[in-house]
């Protein structure tokens, strides 16, 4: 079966996918979209829907988590989809974590982010566990959705208000503009985005060769808090300002990153870092931790679970906190940028996150592709 009068084909229905989809039918193409699967259930939903601004890398990845907050806000508005809460809180319990926020602070992306004293966190968060902290950090820029329902919602907007087309459950065999090839049928368009997330051995596997991605697994849950909390948006500790480029980067966080390393080495050799973001019906999504690998193990770690709940347990002031699902997700990293963008012809584009920072930043990844293109 041929398919023809597309301006674009974007193989993938990730949010990678999905935002250069809305983009390019935004300035009036016509847009098809392949995904392998039934429905999207990779990368896309398996995260915290958290799209983060402060602690991004300086440079591309700020500018682009802004810039993509921005689009979220209208796109949730038009799609129907739900804002959970907004705003991010970091909580620093060593003086160490402290000097790295009060540095932050004075960089260009620390504008709006205000340090507050722990009893001034309290007053305000009173879900932080501020007793024995050094400070808490507030930014007002983050947003958090549902991913699991938002991705969903954001695909059928888009075919039912913007006309993109959908072929879902249809490998791609074959990228060589103007034609993608699927099992079913052959699509013909003038251009071609190739973001294939984590299928790096795909049709992709040719023209990520040179890059030597490999992928890297986290393990995510989703407690119950007894008694029930409300969080004052997404929350955040120590171990994030040696895992966030923008915080790390930082001349102050090598003092916290020696500390960490005498008082949390196990946390720091699984990648551990905490998120703790709230869901509609009071649950928390938490996580998460990193584990890289070019065909990552998929089975979970209890022990390592508990390190992560361990930290929300110490930042968030949790009574019962009982788990109600777990699972585990990917990413690709390995290239020296967050996000790889590849031209083998001119026809076709070839863009991955490789960072994990997908979410934050899609909507600003594709502007840039499509406006340079």
């Amino acid at each position: 079966m041929s398919e023809r009068g597309f301006d674009l084909v974007v193989v993938g229905a990730g949010i990678v996918g999905l935002a250069h989809a809305y983009l390019a039918a935004r300035r009036g193409l016509r847009v098809a979209v392949v995904e392998r699967d039934h429905r999207c259930v990779g990368a896309s939903i398996r995260n915290f829907g958290f799209v983060t601004v402060s602690g991004q890398r300086a440079g591309d990845t700020w500018r682009r988590a802004l810039r993509s907050r921005d689009v979220w806000i209208e796109v949730a508005a038009a799609a129907g989809i739900r804002i959970e809460h907004r705003g991010l809180w970091l909580l620093a319990r060593r003086p160490a974590a402290r000097a790295v926020l009060e540095a932050f602070l004075r960089t260009p992306m620390g504008a709006q982010c205000t340090l507050h004293e722990p009893d001034e966190a309290a007053a305000l968060a009173p879900a932080l566990r501020t007793d024995g902290a050094a400070a808490a950090m507030h930014s007002p820029h983050e947003l958090r959705v549902e991913s699991r329902d938002a991705i969903a919602l954001l695909a059928a907007w888009l075919a039912e208000a913007l006309g993109v087309r959908f072929f879902f459950g249809e490998a791609v065999l074959d990228v060589a503009p103007p034609r993608v090839r699927t099992a079913q049928r052959t699509l013909h368009a003038a251009r071609t985005v190739l973001c294939p997330g984590t299928e790096l051995t795909g049709v992709a596997a040719p023209f990520l060769a040179p890059h030597r991605l490999r992928l890297t697994r986290l393990q995510m849950l989703r407690v119950r808090p007894e008694p029930p909390l409300r969080l004052p948006g997404a929350v955040m500790g120590d171990l994030s300002l040696v895992r966030y480029a923008g915080y790390a980067a930082l001349p102050e966080a090598g003092a916290l990153r020696v500390q960490l390393e005498a008082e949390a080495p196990h946390s720091l050799a699984h990648g551990i870092h905490l998120i703790a973001v709230q869901s509609a019906d009071g649950t928390l999504v938490v996580g998460d931790s990193h584990h890289d690998d070019a065909s990552p193990w998929p089975f979970a770690s209890d022990a390592v679970d508990e390190l992560i709940l361990g930290h929300l347990r110490e930042t968030v002031d949790v009574g019962r906190a009982d788990v109600v699902e777990r699972w585990t997700g990917l990413y690709p990293v390995g290239h020296e940028a967050d996000c790889l963008v590849a031209a083998p012809d001119a026809a076709l584009r070839v863009v991955v996150v490789a960072s994990g920072t997908g979410a934050s930043t899609a909507f600003g990844i594709a502007e840039d592709v499509l406006g340079r293109w």
